[in-house]
């Protein structure tokens, strides 16, 4: 399945796409307060507009059920930034497919897609998070054909022609017209996928591109996944072009600084969820790990675009978003990461890909 956004044809030094990743975490105003949720939502819109005027290739915003986040309708948020932007990609990060209607979910982003001239892209996901399940009256021991069914069933949908489906998960159809239908003939689609294999044969089975939701440990252990993603879509005769990922992080003018605001407002957010899914509270000894070795992106713009640009070489991906805002940070920091990401990392990080990789010494190289 072609996508708007797959990678161009191959050469030295394909393009590559960057994104902002939000879920409306609830920011602080300039008195230390935390903002209310319709605050957090205007913020949000705020940064995407930045990032629109910054150059910046996508938004993507999450679908959270969750006290720590405002945002539980990624479209509507997007059609506000819709009317408000030019260029920037609008996306949701990730639609929990599984607690929604596929019908609904291709008509609200045809919408979307409509009144943004093309801009709509939706990414699919089962939810790391779970609260969608009973609050929309799921079960969540049919955790895993509900997901399987319904992007079988979205599958069908994108090719917006009539529909002829049946499964145990929500009415049959037969031969159903689904409106309205995009100007392109295809709504851009993806699946956010995380450590499960498969998950990953099932884009490739769909021919859906995929988003690897890295957010700890080294991005190297992702590369099997890339592999089995490109086998499995050999083998099923599908498109393996595009691969993206995202992973959190925070950019200040120095190290010190994005470390100073980062820490305290990720340990909030980080034990916070870990109270409800068995967590330890993570330790400053494990953030710094994370921030020097694995996929926290923190730290000043050299030292950021230093982290994506080796992260995007040893993927070999096509897009990079950065989840941003993780936690009760000041908001003011929040609108200054944005500037510095459009202005600084991402025209550095593209300087960098431009260089020709370094050789890898051997042990006689030198001999």
């Amino acid at each position: 399945m072609a996508t708007k956004n797959s990678a161009p044809a191959k050469s030295d030094q394909p393009y590559v796409q960057f994104g902002l990743d939000s879920f409306g975490d609830l920011p602080r105003d300039a008195d230390g307060r935390l903002m209310t949720y319709a605050a957090a939502i205007r913020q949000v819109i705020d940064e995407a507009v930045l990032a629109d005027k910054l150059g910046i290739d996508a938004i993507a915003l999450g679908e959270h059920h969750r006290s720590e986040f405002s945002i539980s309708s990624p479209e509507m948020v997007l059609a506000t930034i819709a009317g408000k932007t030019t260029n920037i990609k609008l996306a949701s990060g990730v639609t929990v497919l599984s607690s929604d209607d596929p019908v609904r979910v291709f008509q609200r982003f045809a919408t979307l897609d409509a009144a943004s001239n093309g801009r709509a892209q939706v990414i699919l996901g089962r939810g790391s998070f779970t609260e969608s399940f009973p609050l929309f009256g799921y079960d969540l021991k049919d955790y895993e054909i509900l997901f399987e069914e319904k992007i079988q069933l979205f599958a069908e949908l994108v090719k917006e022609e009539p529909v002829t489906w049946s499964g145990t998960t929500r009415p049959s159809l037969t031969r159903a017209d689904v409106f309205p239908k995009t100007e392109s003939k295809h709504l851009d689609t993806l699946v956010g996928v995380g450590g499960s294999p498969q998950s990953v044969v099932r884009a490739a089975k769909y021919g859906f591109p995929v988003m690897l939701a890295i957010i700890g440990g080294s991005p190297d252990r992702f590369v099997p996944y890339v592999d089995l993603y490109q086998h499995a879509a050999r083998e099923f005769g599908t498109s393996s072009d595009f691969i993206g990922m995202h992973s959190p992080g925070f950019i200040a003018d120095t190290d010190a600084e994005a470390v100073k605001i980062a820490w305290p407002a990720h340990k909030a957010n980080f034990d916070r969820i870990g109270k409800s899914r068995g967590w330890p509270p993570i330790t400053r000894e494990h953030f710094d790990y994370e921030v020097a070795n694995g996929s926290l992106y923190i730290g000043s713009p050299e030292t950021v675009a230093q982290k994506i640009a080796k992260s995007i070489r040893t993927l070999n991906v096509q897009r990079f978003d950065l989840v941003y805002g993780g936690g009760p940070m000041p908001a003011s920091a929040r609108m200054h990461m944005v500037e510095l990401y459009g202005s600084k990392v991402i025209p550095r990080v593209r300087e960098l890909l431009a260089q020709p990789d370094k050789p890898a010494k051997t042990k006689n190289a030198d001999k």
